[in-house]
């Protein structure tokens, strides 16, 4: 099968390519595709770049920044952009707070929160995993009780993503522990993160990096004027959030980068007087991951062309869990060609070798969470099980 779009969606092709490769500042889009990490200014002037010509947040209403597109163009303006090495808009600004406010926050809310939210002049974190409530996200013991105008939290959430450089934080908090099934005593609470009693604690990765946190509540008051929505109705606002959250994250255009820089690598590595990229196995591997490549591809297809209404579809889980199942694989891929200099410290004669393989290691310990954020993968056959296989 090959994949032919229309005259006129090549042509939107050709304007998200021709923007992301000329109007975003070089030095981010070589930061990216060596696979270093990007700074917080870094972060902000790409999205700001993006949010000034209208390309941040195309799948929001449009009053609030949006841009009507069809679900193939916002996959196409997803994979260009991921194709041309550009940020993408932040996630738990974009895909996620963003969303559950313009569904269902009130107008003040609205007015308050999404322009800023949209050009990153409020950076977002989210408080939802616990230390005994990460895949059982419901078990969550972080508690709200209402004190006059205020709310006053107290718990602790971890693997805060970002959290070091976020302004604010969305949390889901147990309003309600009477509830006869927990999910129905969670709501949703948004607070800055300098509110006094809270307090973050950077956790260090595997891969050396600080990327998470933990993040202590101790009699947090927050207005109750940051309730989103309706009390005891978090849950419904969390699925929400994260099935858009799925959506983007099968990230068919950046696997398809990191299979092209490995393909290119492979010619530059000589192993027994001939280039890596004459090895018949390692041939076949790559052909196989290309193949699986492109199946997940047509499904993302499939689901950007079915979604109703601008919510996600329910095959969100098989993009979510093929998708990060193809990442460690082309992760795990460039190591082995990298071989031994994958482990090289600068310490002895490290500076000699290239970037590509100093980072080729970090990068895949650092993907080890794409099967676990958003939904482990376990969840995910779960939810596969049930609501498309019906079992």
């Amino acid at each position: 099968m090959r994949l032919q779009l229309s005259p006129e969606m090549e042509a939107f092709r050709d304007e998200m390519r021709t923007f992301f490769t000329t109007q975003v500042p070089q030095e981010i889009r070589d930061t990216v595709a060596a696979h270093r990490h990007l700074t917080r200014d870094q972060y902000v002037e790409a999205q700001r770049v993006l949010n000034a010509a209208g390309l941040a947040v195309p799948h929001w209403p449009v009053e609030w920044g949006g841009r009507d597109w069809t679900p193939l163009q916002r996959h196409i303006w997803r994979e260009e952009m991921q194709l041309a090495n550009v940020p993408e808009p932040l996630a738990f600004n974009a895909s996620m707070i963003g969303p559950v406010i313009a569904t269902f926050g009130n107008q003040e809310q609205k007015e308050r929160f999404l322009a800023k939210t949209a050009n990153l002049d409020i950076w977002w974190c989210q408080g939802f995993s616990e230390p005994d409530a990460g895949s059982d996200l419901a078990s969550l013991r972080t508690t709200a009780v209402r004190d006059g105008d205020d709310w006053v939290v107290n718990g602790q959430k971890t693997w805060t993503t970002l959290g070091q450089h976020a302004d604010w934080i969305f949390c889901l908090v147990r309003t309600d522990p009477t509830a006869e099934k927990k999910q129905r005593g969670i709501s949703m609470l948004v607070f800055p993160m300098d509110t006094p009693g809270v307090t973050l604690r950077p956790i260090q990765l595997i891969d050396g990096g600080h990327e998470v946190n933990e993040v202590f509540f101790e009699d947090v008051r927050v207005p109750a004027e940051n309730l989103i929505g309706e009390e005891n109705r978090g849950w419904d606002y969390a699925k929400f959030l994260l099935g858009n959250e799925r959506v983007g994250i099968a990230r068919v255009g950046a696997t398809k980068k990191l299979i092209a820089q490995a393909k290119e690598h492979a010619r530059e590595v000589v192993v027994a007087g001939r280039p890596l990229s004459q090895d018949p196995r390692l041939t076949a591997r790559i052909a196989e991951l290309e193949n699986e490549l492109l199946a997940l591809e047509l499904t993302a297809l499939r689901v950007v062309a079915n979604s109703a209404d601008g919510k996600p579809h329910p095959a969100s889980s098989v993009l979510k869990l093929r998708g990060s199942e193809l990442q460690q694989a082309a992760t795990e891929l460039l190591v082995d060609i990298a071989g031994p200099l994958s482990v090289a410290s600068f310490a002895d004669g490290g500076s000699q070798v290239p970037e590509w393989a100093r980072v080729a290691t970090p990068e895949y310990l650092n993907y080890r969470k794409v099967s676990i954020y958003g939904g482990s993968n376990e969840v995910q056959r779960t939810i596969i099980a049930g609501t498309i296989l019906g079992l």
